[in-house]
């Protein structure tokens, strides 16, 4: 599937069908690699002079929303397939696939009649993007939200044992809590195990003989606990530290791990249904802003062509997707089927020449601005 594609149309001398002849004859012998399809445009209202070289100013800045709209979605959904493990599906408008969507175009005449002023459709296109624009901003928010938290969550629980959660680490039997005893959670670098091991007995005198064992390591650290009387516990903690050990403040509270698991579990059953919600919406967004795209570039195309070749509407519009070597040869064609009054007029806009319509960069003698669908 091209990626990128030309929408171009050409001025009509005599009949739309014999250019459309001359046109495939030229694509066909000189660059037959190039493909090309009719992009049918409806007759739709001109409206006055004043009407559409106003509407030009605004054609381009819309179309580089619209476009950006389209790409957000596209990498939105990119990044949910990638996150869920789903295959990359290929994007379709109503079950088409949007480059077939593109190149067989067909004008919606029930969603955009064609007696309505171009203005009013370029509009309603605007706000209806602007709107789903706002959406795709609400839902990824939400969705983001989640993530967040549960990503606040994950850290605490794989950072080093200095600083993570120890509540999934220990369980009820590793703790004694009675009238008289404690239990105390060490953190001990794994270089100082052996230390920790000849030594705690001995930090103090109220410990607990041999009740030191190791519950979990990481790569730099090991996680030992150790009892001893309650009385002795703030002294314990002192001479501790002062040998390089850490004593983690630690409480279990049963009541406390299960509100924990809970809300773990909600917010993962959260993430995975607002991101199946998420990517569900964007694939059918997708195919309603891409639509809606194809519909503001038919009005473009129309738009512009009038504002080049004059009234009455007299011009054959087509879509391409040339190579990039083959786009010197392809523009040499375009130019040559425009005429060469029109060609010398256009040609050296450095030397005074017009540039191009709606706010085009390049000009060219005949209308033509191109999509990415990616």
């Amino acid at each position: 599937m091209a990626t990128r594609y030309w929408v171009a149309s050409l001025p009509v001398q005599n009949s739309a069908s014999s250019l459309w002849s001359r046109l495939q004859e030229s694509i066909s012998k000189h660059t037959f690699d190039t493909p090309l399809y009719r992009f049918n445009i409806p007759n739709l209202r001109v409206g006055t002079l004043d009407s559409l070289l106003a509407l030009s100013d605004d054609l381009f800045k819309s179309n580089a929303f619209i476009e950006g709209v389209s790409h957000k979605i596209r990498r939105q959904i990119e990044e949910l397939e990638r996150v869920s493990g789903v295959i990359g599906t290929s994007l379709t408008v109503d079950g088409v696939p949007v480059d077939s969507y593109l190149t067989r175009f067909v004008w919606d005449e029930a969603k955009y009649p064609t007696m309505s002023p171009l203005k009013e459709i370029v509009d309603a296109i605007h706000s209806q993007i602007a709107k789903i624009e706002d959406d795709l901003k609400v839902r990824v928010a939400e969705y983001n939200n989640v993530r967040s938290q549960l990503n606040a969550i994950n850290r605490k629980q794989s950072g080093s044992l200095a600083v993570r959660d120890l509540s999934n680490l220990v369980k009820p039997q590793n703790i004694i809590s009675s009238e008289h005893l404690t239990t105390l959670l060490a953190i001990v670098l794994k270089y100082s195990e052996k230390d920790w091991l000849s030594s705690y007995e001995t930090l103090t005198a109220y410990v607990v003989p041999r009740s030191s064992k190791k519950l979990y390591e990481d790569n730099e650290y090991a996680l030992y606990t150790v009892t001893l009387f309650h009385r002795d516990a703030d002294n314990f903690r002192t001479k501790a530290r002062e040998r390089g050990f850490q004593i983690r403040d630690f409480q279990y509270d049963p009541e406390t791990q299960e509100s924990r698991n809970q809300e773990l579990e909600k917010l993962m059953h959260d993430q995975e249904t607002l991101r199946s919600s998420l990517l569900q919406w964007c694939y059918s967004s997708y195919g309603e802003v891409f639509s809606s795209w194809m519909h503001f570039c038919a009005v473009r195309v129309f738009a512009e062509s009038i504002l080049r070749y004059g009234l009455p509407p007299s011009f054959l519009s087509v879509v391409l997707a040339p190579s990039t070597k083959s786009e010197k040869k392809v523009r040499f064609i375009l130019e040559e089927l425009c005429g060469s009054a029109n060609s010398s007029y256009w040609k050296f806009e450095d030397e005074g020449g017009m540039g191009g319509v709606g706010g085009d960069a390049d000009a060219y003698p005949y209308v033509c601005f191109t999509i990415n669908l990616v």
